[in-house]
């Protein structure tokens, strides 16, 4: 019996590498002198001209409270902006004015910087990666678990479309994977905000601490994809990285989202895995049925939450159900 394996097309912009955090794992920051980069105005241009009318999402992602760090504020001032929020916000009217709809991973934002954001973005999201305190952590005072918590609360108070997730194999127990799932699906719940939840897989990174730390077995994600599946609300899908994974074996196991594929630049959290086709996804899947939709989901797409700068976007790129118009 077929069903729907839905995905997005974007264009992958990595704003800026620095961030407040040090996670044992990642292999995306840079420090200040560094190899730390802040993305002109011009650059980000660039990816939004090569990605106009060939994808629908701008994905801007970032470190987290880059702000905070010592430096980054000259890189800033040096491009004429007075806040980092206000350099994400002029990035995320150029996407508009390119015909891509905003997602913008901004790390633990406030409920006012949120109220200045949401406007301009499709949807939005915030890993929250786990509800345990680990080692892998001990450096990143924004990945407190209660901080992040907090916000993706602040989201659904807001209305805002927001996606969030768990990072497999961090440390974290299979205990640990549940009640991060429990307390999404509460939240939820509660505010109905939540598209989808990534169920993301740890992959070493050359030259952190984590390098020789094992990755999570293929058992164990499909595992944690079936108790996400029991655990989440039928409307919210279950998102699995398709560079990272066996994509037939997660499907199989209940995942029914394959995230953002972009055929314009790579993914520069995980640079050495390439995306794959929606060509290839499909011979794959035989048996499924592969739908683009927008970044925004179809049933907020047709409840109208999304920002309200991106609506006549989104009236332009969906169709009658609320999926990309073919």
């Amino acid at each position: 019996m077929s069903r729907y394996i839905t995905y997005c097309t974007n264009v992958f912009i990595p704003l800026t590498n620095v961030c407040s955090n040090a996670c044992g794992y990642c292999g995306f920051r840079r420090d200040i002198g560094a190899g730390a980069h802040l993305m002109s105005e011009s650059e980000v241009r660039e990816l939004l001209s090569r990605a106009s009318g060939r994808a629908t999402e701008a994905l801007f992602t970032f470190g987290d409270r880059p702000q905070c760090v010592e430096g980054f504020s000259e890189m800033l001032d040096a491009f004429g902006y007075v806040s980092f929020t206000a350099y994400i916000r002029r990035m995320c009217r150029l996407a508009i004015a390119y015909g891509l709809l905003p997602h913008t991973n901004a790390g633990v934002l406030t409920r006012k910087e949120l109220e200045y954001l949401a406007p301009f973005n499709a949807s939005m999201g915030l890993m929250l990666e786990t509800t345990a305190r680990l080692s892998a952590h001990r450096h990143s005072p924004s990945k407190e678990p209660r901080r992040r918590i907090r916000m993706l609360k602040e989201a659904g108070r807001l209305g805002i479309p927001f996606t969030t997730g768990i990072l497999v194999g961090i440390g974290e127990s299979e205990r640990d994977r549940e009640r991060a799932l429990r307390a999404i699906a509460r939240l939820h719940e509660r505010h109905g905000h939540i598209q989808e939840v990534i169920v993301q897989n740890f992959s070493p990174k050359r030259g952190t601490p984590m390098e020789h730390h094992p990755p999570p077995s293929l058992e164990e994600m499909a595992h944690t994809v079936r108790m996400a599946r029991q655990i989440l609300p039928d409307d919210v899908a279950v998102q699995v990285p398709p560079n990272l994974v066996d994509v037939k074996s997660m499907v199989e196991a209940g995942a029914n989202d394959l995230g953002g594929i972009s055929s314009i630049t790579v993914d520069h959290i995980n640079p050495e895995d390439a995306w794959p086709s929606p060509k290839r996804l499909q011979e794959t899947l035989r048996g499924y049925v592969l739908r683009e939709r927008l970044s925004v989901y179809p049933r907020y797409v047709l409840r109208g939450w999304y920002g309200s700068a991106t609506a006549h976007l989104i009236r332009r790129l969906s169709d009658t159900e609320g999926f990309r118009r073919v």
